[in-house]
């Protein structure tokens, strides 16, 4: 039996359970694995924390060299494993085992991507202040804890997609693949912890959301919740974090549309809505499942589709001849079911398929046959609802406008193509498309390169690509003064530059000199006087009158030679005042001024009190 991974240790579960997987497109049983409770969650929780934030927490200090590396290593054991992995995924999936030969390669190139990117990346940024005295920069952090939940249609792909950003970022984690494929998954963390991953960095807990999900987005503990599935399921998820405030990340599906224009390609845009819609039996997140077709085409292309779609060949994940496999689980096989009917029951046309393989050798299997939908209308609970199935809807339009509005009428928004020979167009489609992902004259691509996500309800965040790292990421910003002054009151100095007087204002008449502050008739532009506040004596050693503000005796002149100032000072800063008040000009030191320094290169930049 296949046991859970909890702080390093492979062990058994808290309450020994235990369950059954059994291989979709054969009804063969396929191993046994550990049933976990939420006390297995708790226990795996702890372990990732207490690897982030205790005194073992050396994998968040590491540098992102040193992890990069790990991530290499891990793709190096995957290449090795290949063949072990992608059978133990096939049979787990009832897919073919060539589409898990391709799934291992893109893997193994996510890893490889992300330990490049960590190689050459910088996780500190400076910025540019063009102020003297002063550093400024922003620095890249893990986030902590992260919950990583993972689909049964591509599970080890899509734990990639969250792992290897995971860890390159320095994060800790627990990972909870679906309970009906996780062979995969486990071969994954067996090849972390071969890689080196420290113990309590990564944590593995097998079952269902159930029974052992929930602490994932209800503990305080995690600070991310990362997940790829179903619509309903990510709405529950927000709803368990949203009082523990902790960032959640989700890739919920769409309904995808594919926009065929009268000047495509035909042979090009026909092969590829087929695989559009019916690659890994239509159980792909990004399926083709809406076909949207130009009036003047749309009778021989649907035509030619069905044809090619009542011959495609459904088998076994080692069958050579098969071109598609099963559905994952028997309820999902009901589930596809219940959308035909409904399909039937609203007035589209089947025109091909709508039911299981009448062949022998499939009945124990999970199968369903290509299914085909016309005279569709976007109204239509098959047209707008996802029904992760080998099942197409097709629309037809007459103009690009009429095609964009179809295309956008949809809740979803996660991926869309457009085919036309006409680049303008292929362009203009392309940018008015409400969708993380646009092909143009193709179908299903991707690279770990690009970022991967949706608009609207098809989720939050981004995979993929450098922004998948950033959702890793916590952004802090640093500033240090380089050369900092007291805030104690011992001295404070200003130097105020006069505004310009309002036209056709007297200017003010000169106060009398006995006051504890001298102050001239100041010209537009002109330096006002400088005043130095200390904690001494008042002038001439006179004691402050209570109240009184403390000046400098000397200030706004040169101090006679046998009359030293109390407190010296070189000062050398130029300021402006801005007024944002009445027109006429108070005194300095009060009123609607505010004041903006100007620093010559050789002094700190220092911003009194006050001011």
């Amino acid at each position: 039996m296949e046991l859970l991974l909890i702080d390093g240790q492979w062990r058994p579960p808290a309450e020994g359970g235990s369950r059954t997987i059994v291989c979709p497109a054969t009804g063969e049983t396929v191993g046994e694995v550990a049933e976990a409770t939420d006390t297995d969650t708790l226990a795996a929780i702890a372990a990732a924390h207490a690897a982030f934030a205790e005194g073992a927490g050396l994998w968040p200090r590491a540098p992102m060299s040193e992890r990069a590396a790990m991530l290499d290593r891990v793709a190096d054991i995957l290449q090795r494993d290949t063949p072990t992995i992608a059978r133990a995924e096939a049979l787990d999936t009832g897919k073919r085992y060539l589409e898990a030969e391709y799934d291992l390669a893109d893997v193994i190139s996510v890893f490889r991507h992300y330990a490049a990117l960590g190689a050459e990346l910088a996780t500190e940024h400076a910025v540019d202040l063009d102020r003297v005295g002063v550093q400024s920069r922003t620095v890249k952090e893990p986030i902590g804890v992260c919950a990583l939940i993972t689909p049964w249609n591509y599970p080890l792909l899509q734990a990639s997609w969250k792992v290897a950003p995971c860890l390159l970022a320095g994060n800790t984690f627990v990972l909870k693949p679906s309970e009906i494929t996780p062979h995969s998954t486990i071969a994954l963390m067996k090849a972390l912890v071969e890689a080196g991953m420290p113990p309590g960095v990564g944590n593995l807990v097998l079952g269902t959301g159930a029974g052992c999900g929930a602490p994932l987005s209800t503990d305080a503990r995690v600070d991310l919740v990362s997940f790829t599935g179903s619509l309903a399921v990510g709405r529950h998820l927000m709803a368990a974090a949203a009082p523990t405030v902790k960032r959640v990340a989700l890739e919920l599906g769409g309904k995808n549309p594919n926009i065929v224009f009268a000047d495509a390609d035909y042979e090009a845009a026909l092969d590829n809505a087929a695989t559009a819609v019916f690659l890994h039996s239509g159980q792909v997140c990004s399926a083709g499942a809406r076909l949207l077709v130009e009036q003047p085409l749309a009778e021989r292309f649907v035509e030619d589709l069905v044809s090619r779609a009542h011959a495609i060949r459904p088998g076994r994940p080692f069958d050579e001849a098969a071109q598609t496999g099963s559905l994952t689980s028997a309820a999902h096989l009901r589930k596809v079911e219940d959308y035909v009917a409904a399909g039937i029951a609203e007035g589209a046309r089947l025109r091909v398929g709508g039911a299981r393989p009448t062949d022998p050798a499939l009945a124990n299997g999970f199968y369903y046959l290509p299914t085909v939908f016309d005279q569709c209308s976007s109204g239509m609970h098959i047209v707008q609802e996802e029904s992760f199935g080998p099942v197409l809807t097709v629309e037809t339009f007459t103009t690009e406008a009429e095609a964009v509005a179809l295309a956008n009428d949809s809740i979803y928004g996660l991926a869309g193509a457009v085919w036309t020979s006409d680049e303008a167009r292929a362009e203009r489609v392309a940018r008015a498309l409400r969708m993380g992902t646009v092909w143009i004259n193709d179908y299903h691509p991707y690279v770990a390169q690009a970022e991967w996500g949706g608009y609207k309800q098809s989720g939050i965040g981004r995979e993929l690509g450098s922004l998948g790292l950033e959702e890793y990421q916590e952004t802090k910003h640093i500033w240090r003064n380089t050369a900092p002054l007291p805030r104690d009151g011992s001295h404070e100095v200003q130097q105020v530059t006069a505004p310009r007087r309002h036209p056709g204002r007297r200017p003010r008449p000169r106060r009398h000199r006995h006051r504890r502050w001298r102050q001239r008739r100041l010209r537009p532009g002109q330096p006002a006087l400088r005043r130095c506040r200390h904690l001494g004596p008042g002038p001439r050693g006179r004691p402050q009158r209570p109240g009184a503000r403390p000046v400098h005796p000397y200030a706004g002149r040169a101090p006679l030679p046998h009359r030293q100032p109390l407190l010296r000072l070189e000062v050398r800063v130029r300021a402006r005042a801005v007024h944002e008040g009445p027109p006429d000009l108070p005194r300095p030191g009060q009123g609607p001024w505010r004041v903006e320094l100007d620093q010559r290169d050789d002094l700190p930049a220092r911003q009194p009190d006050g001011l």
